[in-house]
């Protein structure tokens, strides 16, 4: 399958790592791990099929609620799998970006993730913006705050004024919205800016998303025909 016409950004709910690994007698950690090993095969899979963005859900500001010694592992987990994957993507040309708060980061997930963008800033190939302890509405009333300090007059406020100040500034909208483990939920990922985006769901669990199911999201994407509000 060649290059998908108009299709630069897919964004992904990674969903299904704790169903997976329940289903096969292991720890939901042990489902995270895999997951986390998953995603280089899957960006690999739409770099070769002319995608140049893609945004991965990591860590909402709700997962904070889940069980702490969850927290603490998916914590070290971005730490451990930052280190030994961070060379390889960089070397694939990879330019890696956070989208998200950071100051209530851990100190240690902080560092790797600067580490991160530090070293890949240059890259050109791929842009992949990891959604880390991300929001989209908390995204929205930051940007509000921003334009109030600002004092933007209220009447002269547009759509772009609100646009420029999101995490995702300098990324383009998403094209296409992926969850995996046949959610259906938008779960406060990109609602903003993914407002004429084109959802798929597919009940494949995250860690077994592969290249042919990203062949099969990119040919159901390749059938619609977006409108954006038009006839």
């Amino acid at each position: 399958m060649g290059k998908n016409k108009g299709l630069r950004h897919v964004a992904i709910i990674m969903d299904g790592n704790g169903r997976w690994a329940t289903s096969k007698g292991l720890t939901r950690s042990t489902g995270h791990e895999k997951g986390t090993l998953n995603i280089q095969n899957v960006l690999r899979a739409f770099s070769d099929r002319g995608v140049l963005f893609v945004t991965l859900y990591a860590f909402s500001t709700e997962n904070w609620n889940r069980p702490r010694n969850e927290v603490d592992n998916l914590m070290s987990l971005t730490v451990s799998s930052i280190s030994e994957q961070l060379e390889e993507l960089h070397s694939e040309g990879i330019k890696i970006t956070h989208l998200g708060e950071k100051s209530s980061l851990p100190e240690e997930v902080r560092v790797a993730i600067e580490e991160c963008e530090t070293l890949t800033s240059s890259n050109k190939k791929l842009v992949l913006n990891i959604a880390f302890n991300y929001g989209g509405r908390k995204e929205i009333v930051t940007a509000v705050k921003q334009l109030i300090r600002e004092h933007i007059c209220p009447e002269d406020l547009t759509e772009e004024d609100i646009s420029s100040r999101l995490y995702t500034k300098e990324i383009p909208d998403p094209d296409m919205i992926i969850r995996t483990a046949g959610e259906m939920r938008l779960s406060n990922f990109l609602i903003w800016q993914s407002a004429y985006s084109e959802y798929y769901s597919t009940k494949t669990l995250w860690p077994d998303f592969g290249e042919s199911d990203v062949v099969e999201a990119l040919e159901e994407y390749s059938k619609r025909t977006r409108k954006f509000g038009e006839l």
